[in-house]
């Protein structure tokens, strides 16, 4: 044998070997893998022509199911019934009584092939059945015969079955009936919110008028709506929402110029038909609208029922509202707001928007909501709106990240509330690549002061430093943890101290509900039970042990807003019956002010938002009640101690804290002697040194010494008081008279008016005793 011989030899002996050790070619050669693969294709035709002959068009079920939804306190009483005659109106017209370009515009939105395709989507099909495997929903493309039969034939349900069925269903509809039988019948039985199903309902609901006088520009709204009907409603939708609308409303005229169905000059010249507002039903008056709106609202995103098959009714839908609380808070924002406005008379009066969100801390469960003065009139729920800014309630959570993530000061000095900052208004903060040096509430300065004093005056300045000392997207992490939502851009730069993301007051309650829950996370929630008979029973998880906050952190935050009640910016909010903490906020220009706060039962959020009712613009709130600033330390702290009183049972409010501090951070406990730098010549300190009162286990807080106090400036706003107990809030731009030494006995609010203020914080001197009460001082003077 030859050397080439003994050498091949040799290689097939190695592949022999080879082949031996692994075995894998035994069972996997190229011939086998096809063979396998053209065999599975075989048997899954073969399979679906036998679905084919097997399955029939069902008789359609669209107008059979229809019925009511039933809404209940937490209790089991019923407090409403949605579509007692229907859950939504349908009327079915002829297709010549729809305009042919209308028609079109349906095609032009959602199935441009229309015309030409054998009724299905076989790319489309597949990536919706991947995707429901998957876990990732109803995502994937579907014709307009397979939406028709989805929605006339077939339940919405996402289930591999249900889309096969769908498809041969799809193939044998239009394999039997023609094009516009088939498009009449999807414009008909789709669903376009508002309650309506069908084009002559949306016609209706939307622009008041019947389908057949629609515009091309109204058709394509309506097409553009079937995407997403609520969420596109452009009345009451997000900005982000708003836009996509839009887009979507200029993607449908466009493919009608695609489509030959429009000329290019004439769709250059059509603008946005914007609707009519919504009608709502007579039976959803006062809240009761809003607490309709909130569960349906968490059914369709959190809990993805599908909005249709919600909107068809066959529910049984228990919230967690406490009708006693529920009282409380209406009655509340009646007494400390609404009772004071002159909506007709008053200009700033009639852009007043209220909301409110109250939770309990123990369980994440949503007790009391209030959305507006009347449903019938403002759809738009004040309680889940998220297009305006929290403001300086978002310090805390800077505090909290601070804390969270044992950060340092610039001088590498740990942050925690005793803490010593700058206190300057415009100091430009240290270590940010980004310039930022905010104005503190009346450009005051404050020179060098501790983290719980900032806390308590809420200054702007020492927080900007604190979040740049953290760490921007540190703080988001934390804010998120506690419970916070991102609501678009959260924005990761040093302005974010001063809150100027975008929440809800349900949102904001949870937030500072998951600080009352020592850390643990709460995702507040307005449904306890939700049952369908053909459903699983929805029973939300609202309360989460991990994910949140240590609990050390949350309690520290919780010591340091105890002291903002007692003598900061949150002392209207202070009844001395109950044990809480909290925090205000005033947003930029005014557009909104805010109380959150806490006590160890309860956790409430309320805010003002500044609204136009013609054009829904934000705007200043500034003069409300003919008053000057209308910051979180007025209308809402007041609303928010008025239903903590009447929410609170005896027991309740008697409950304590119970907190594990870092050292020093206990309210009551007197702060180190104050830093080597000497104050300003602006404040005249006005307390002798005293020993330290030793901290007790008694519920009732010790009499504090008076702070320093600021020389009072001259002439200007006047305080909310006048002779009575709860005295009044603290003067603003220009200043005040300095307090009536005498507080008053009368336990009425007085009628006094506050003064102006500059955005930026939210100080607000305790009420003075005289309507002249300016910023008054706490205690008031013998």
């Amino acid at each position: 044998m030859g050397r080439a011989d003994a050498r091949k030899a040799r290689q097939r002996g190695s592949r022999r070997a080879q082949t031996e050790r692994t075995g894998i070619r035994r069972f996997f050669t190229w011939k086998k893998v096809l063979g396998t693969f053209v065999g599975l294709c075989l048997l899954g035709m073969a399979g679906f022509v036998a679905l084919y002959m097997l399955t029939e068009i069902p008789a359609g079920n669209a107008a059979a199911k229809v019925q009511s939804n039933v809404y209940k306190y937490s209790d089991g009483e019923v407090f409403a019934r949605t579509g007692q005659d229907g859950a939504y109106d349908r009327e079915n017209v002829s297709l010549d009584k729809i305009p042919e370009k209308v028609q079109k515009t349906f095609v032009a939105a959602e199935n441009m092939s229309f015309y030409e395709d054998e009724g299905i989507d076989f790319k489309g099909t597949a990536r919706g059945v991947l995707n429901t495997l998957t876990g990732k929903g109803k995502q994937g493309g579907s014709t307009i015969t397979q939406q028709y039969v989805k929605n006339y034939y077939l339940t919405p349900e996402q289930t591999v079955s249900r889309k096969l069925k769908e498809l041969v269903i799809s193939l044998k509809v239009d394999n039997k009936y023609d094009k516009n039988t088939i498009l009449l019948g999807y414009i008909n039985t789709s669903y376009y919110g508002r309650g309506a199903a069908g084009i002559q309902a949306a016609a209706q609901a939307y622009y008041r008028k019947d389908a057949e006088k629609l515009t091309v520009e109204e058709g394509a709204y309506l097409a553009a709506l079937l995407q997403a009907p609520s969420s596109y409603d452009v009345l009451n939708a997000t900005p982000t929402n708003k836009k996509l609308v839009m887009d979507r409303w200029n993607y449908v005229l466009d493919n009608m110029v695609k489509m030959g169905e429009l000329k290019q000059a004439d769709r250059a010249g059509m603008k946005f038909p914007m609707p009519e507002p919504v009608r709502a039903d007579p039976g959803l008056k006062g809240q009761t609208g809003y607490l309709v709106q909130a569960a349906e609202q968490q059914l369709k995103v959190r809990e993805k029922v599908d909005e249709k098959q919600l909107a068809a009714g066959g529910w049984q839908i228990t919230l967690n509202i406490d009708k006693k609380r529920q009282q409380a808070l209406e009655k509340a924002v009646q007494r400390q707001l609404e009772s004071k406005l002159d909506r007709k008379g008053n200009k700033v009066d009639s852009t007043v928007q209220a909301g409110a969100t109250s939770v309990d801390p123990r369980t994440g469960n949503v007790v009391a909501l209030y959305g507006g003065a009347d449903f019938l009139t403002h759809q738009v729920s004040n309680a889940t709106r998220t297009d305006y800014q929290p403001a300086s309630t978002f310090k805390p959570f800077i505090f909290a990240a601070a804390l969270e993530n044992n950060s340092e000061t610039q001088d590498g000095e740990p942050i925690t509330a005793n803490t010593v900052y700058s206190g300057k208004s415009k100091r430009p903060v240290e270590g940010s690549e980004i310039p930022f040096a905010p104005e503190n509430e009346d450009n005051e300065s404050y020179g060098d002061i501790t983290v719980q004093t900032a806390m308590a005056k809420s200054v702007n300045s020492v927080f900007a430093q604190m979040i740049v000392d953290v760490g921007p997207k540190l703080t988001k992490e934390v804010a998120l943890r506690a419970g916070m939502r991102e609501r678009g851009d959260f924005g990761e730069v040093p302005a974010m101290s001063l809150g100027t993301m975008r929440a809800s007051t349900m949102d904001m309650a949870g937030a500072y509900g998951s600080l009352a829950a020592h850390g643990k996370k709460i995702i507040p929630s307005i449904i306890k039970e939700a049952e369908h008979k053909d459903l699983a029973k929805i029973r939300p998880e609202a309360l989460k042990d991990a994910g949140g906050l240590q609990r050390e952190t949350a309690d520290t935050v919780t010591s340091v807003l105890q002291n903002v009640m007692k003598e900061g910016s949150g002392v209207n909010a202070d009844s001395g019956e109950y044990n809480a903490a909290g925090k205000t906020g005033t947003s930029e220009n005014n557009r909104a002010a805010w109380f959150a706060g806490y006590t160890p039962r309860l956790a409430t959020a309320v805010a003002l938002f500044g609204q136009d009712p013609k054009t829904g613009r934000q705007v200043s709130l500034t003069g409300t009640a003919s008053a000057g600033r209308a910051n979180g330390g007025g209308f809402p702290a007041r609303i928010w101690r008025d239903y903590t009183l009447g929410a609170l049972s005896s027991k309740e409010k008697a409950a304590q804290f119970d907190l594990e501090v870092r050292a020093g951070a206990d309210f009551r406990t007197p702060p180190p002697p104050p830093p080597t730098t000497p104050p300003p010549a602006t404040e005249t300190p006005t307390q002798e040194a005293t020993t330290p009162p030793p901290v007790t286990d008694t519920p009732e807080p010790p009499k504090y010494t008076p702070p320093p106090t600021r020389t009072p400036p001259g002439d200007g706003g006047n305080g909310n008081g006048g002779g009575n107990a709860n005295g009044g809030e603290g003067g603003g731009d220009n200043g005040g008279t300095p307090p009536d030494p005498d507080p008053g006995t009368d336990p009425d609010p007085g009628t006094g008016q506050p003064g102006g203020a500059n955005q930026g914080g939210d100080t607000v001197g305790k009420p003075g005793g005289n309507v002249n009460g300016g910023d008054g001082q706490w205690p008031p003077q013998p």
